[in-house]
């Protein structure tokens, strides 16, 4: 049987990184050229095992639980004579995927769709306000403006125990090490010792610190693997989330976000009455499908209910209609997001989910349009004043939706320009939530995009990593305009991008491809983008540096360094008035160059800590510089 029909079951990070600790160095030096070839020569047995021959003399039995995964050591056995310490045990382990940690109180996993390549787990910085974390991930703190629930409490600061700062601490090593050695040295050794630092801080009660490490080592093998999804700047990206993680819970930081948690814990939210905004359609890498209908209470606090299960796309398309489950109403979540609901003994997370316990009823309530009620609200402001407060608390939460009435200018490549309705606006970015092309944001944009001078009411998320870039999710009519959005009435003035479909009727007439269909669209007029003040500024050559030293290591910073053209690109940095940033790129260097001798002379091996500091403090200070230029970029006049 061929590997591609044959995968190979996910194994439990402890339960590789236990078999690789057992090696002894002789081995532990063969493993990763042993392990490229276990994938290939794996059999599916009729009993359900999957069996890897390894000569004639040893074959490894891969026997999952139930679920499908390897969780125990005794789950995995070789017949030669060094087992269960043997290398073919150990590389046929670290050719399985990693297995997802599962939440202690819900099987549910999802990440919404955003540009991110599907890989083995999405990141987690994708995660939409009040959805369900990915498996293994804490459940991450909502964005700005969207308090919890009256009588929900903030999480109080706990001191850290002795174990959870040693955990952190190990993890912290774990990761300076594999930040050292980068793709091209980090095997499968330096991958085990992350996992099992990992699995401490897991068991230290530290899952946002754990599902980092977990990122990280799958960045790693798919890079290692050359895998077409994978981008070294979300590599880049974990990394430095990673150490930023495990720094400060190494210090003893008692802040709640850092440490997160992996259960969700409900609260009592008494009785509610909230109003549907939009669906934005959920899909997971590890097969996971669904929806995210995002709520309003009239006080202005954000929900959410999420239908999400296995199932992949064909869910995520399919979950649009479904039936929600929340205190018996008779409502499926197409109705929801133009509707409304009454709960009466609501639940509600820390991240604004409503819960579906016994005690909850709902009762549906009339929806409301986007210029009445509270998301009225949404649309008074500008854009770029909500922007602000989301970088201004942006520390692992997803920035809040935001709505602006928008002017169409035309398509820019992938993107849609538009610009907001008010004096001295810049153009802004709208780019599909996820270009999927079985999922009609692409094609929406698209459409929309042929349309010059259409006056549009948009709903989405801003992407704080791209200047002037909104993600939309929903768009309506604007109020008094005329040449503007003709919706049915049914669609109570928006329609979900993710969902429905825009068709000729929807858009004022403009001549000849006024009555088109979806399919035969007309290509949307090229539009100026202008100026990008993230793209055209020189700190490209800060991010440069740092992603070589995730590729290469420390060694390919230290070979940069002493490379004249390498040094003569500090001067456009401080040119430019980045002066910072030209330090925390030349101390990066500088220490990754530092070749420490003994008494004797003898050139000894730095230590990794001091290389990780230096690149963590050039990584947060370009995150920092980046993110003052994307809240520059909203608030900007268009230049002339």
């Amino acid at each position: 049987m061929s590997s591609a029909a044959t995968p190979l079951p996910a194994v439990a990070p402890e339960v590789l990184a236990e078999a690789v600790e057992n090696l002894t160095a002789r081995l532990r030096k063969k493993l990763d050229s042993v392990t490229a070839s276990c994938a290939a020569a794996a059999v599916r047995e009729p009993d359900g095992s999957v069996g890897i021959r390894f000569g004639e003399d040893a074959v490894v039995t891969l026997r999952p639980g139930p679920e499908g995964t390897l969780t125990r050591a005794d789950q995995a056995v070789c017949s030669c004579l060094l087992a269960p310490r043997c290398l073919h045990r150990a590389a046929a382990l670290g050719a399985a995927p990693l297995a997802d940690t599962p939440l202690a109180d819900t099987p549910l996993a999802d990440t919404p769709l955003t540009d991110t390549p599907l890989t083995d787990t999405p990141p987690a910085e994708a995660l939409p306000v009040g959805a369900p974390p990915v498996p293994g991930e804490p459940a991450r703190p909502r964005g700005p403006g969207t308090p919890p629930g009256p009588e929900t409490p903030a999480p109080p600061e706990r001191a850290l125990t002795g174990a959870q700062t040693a955990a952190a601490t190990a993890l912290w090593e774990a990761a300076a090490e594999a930040l050292a050695a980068g793709v091209t040295a980090g095997g499968a050794v330096v991958q085990a010792e992350l996992l099992r630092a990992a699995h401490t801080a897991r068991l230290a009660a530290l899952p946002r610190a754990e599902a980092a490490a977990l990122r990280v080592v799958r960045g790693l093998r798919a890079a290692r693997e050359r895998q077409a999804a994978q981008r070294l700047g979300d590599l880049t990206e974990a990394f430095r989330e990673l150490l930023y993680t495990t720094a400060l819970l190494a210090s003893g930081s008692t802040d709640p976000a850092l440490t997160g948690t992996s259960r969700r814990a409900y609260a009592p939210g008494g009785s509610l009455r909230v109003y549907g905004l939009c669906r934005e359609p959920v899909l997971s890498a590890t097969g996971y499908g669904g929806v995210v209908t995002h709520l309003l209470a009239p006080d202005g606090a954000r929900y959410s209910v999420a239908d999400v299960r296995p199932g992949g796309l064909a869910r995520a398309r399919g979950a649009g209609s479904a039936s929600v489950a929340l205190g018996g109403a008779a409502l499926d979540h197409a109705g929801l997001a133009r509707g409304g609901l009454r709960i009466a003994g609501a639940t509600v997370s820390p991240e604004g989910r409503l819960g579906a316990g016994r005690g909850v009823k709902a009762t549906p309530l009339p929806g409301t349009s986007w210029s009445d009620g509270p998301a009225a609200a949404l649309f008074a402001r500008p854009a770029a004043e909500a922007v602000a407060d989301g970088l201004a608390f942006q520390d692992g939460a997803e920035p809040a939706l935001l709505g602006c009435d928008v002017a169409v200018v035309g398509a820019a490549g992938e993107h849609l320009l538009v610009r907001e309705a008010r004096p001295d606006a810049p153009l802004l970015r709208l780019r599909a939530a996820h270009p999927h092309p079985e999922l009609p944001h692409a094609d929406n944009l698209r459409r929309l995009a042929g349309h010059p001078g259409l006056r549009i009411r948009v709903l989405g998320r801003p992407d704080l990593d791209r200047a002037a870039t909104l993600r939309p999710l929903a768009v309506g009519p604007v109020p008094g305009a005329d040449h503007t959005l003709r919706l049915p009435e049914e669609w109570l003035g928006r329609a979900d991008l993710g969902y429905d479909r825009l068709q000729g009727q929807h858009l004022p007439p403009a001549g000849p491809t006024s009555d088109t269909t979806p399919d035969t669209a007309p290509a949307a007029a090229p539009a100026p983008a202008g100026p990008d003040p993230l793209a055209d500024s020189p700190l490209w050559r800060v991010r440069r540096l740092l992603e070589t030293g995730v590729a290469g290591g420390r060694r390919a910073v230290a070979e940069s360094a002493r490379d004249e053209d390498h040094r003569s690109g500090y001067g456009p940095l401080r040119r430019a008035g980045f002066t910072a940033a030209a330090d925390c790129a030349a101390a990066l260097a500088t220490e990754a160059d530092r070749r420490p001798r003994d008494a004797f002379g003898r050139l000894g091996d730095p230590s990794a800590e001091g290389y990780a500091r230096a690149w963590l403090a050039a990584a947060a200070h370009l995150s920092a510089a980046e993110r003052s230029l994307v809240a520059a970029s909203w608030a900007s006049p268009p230049l002339t």
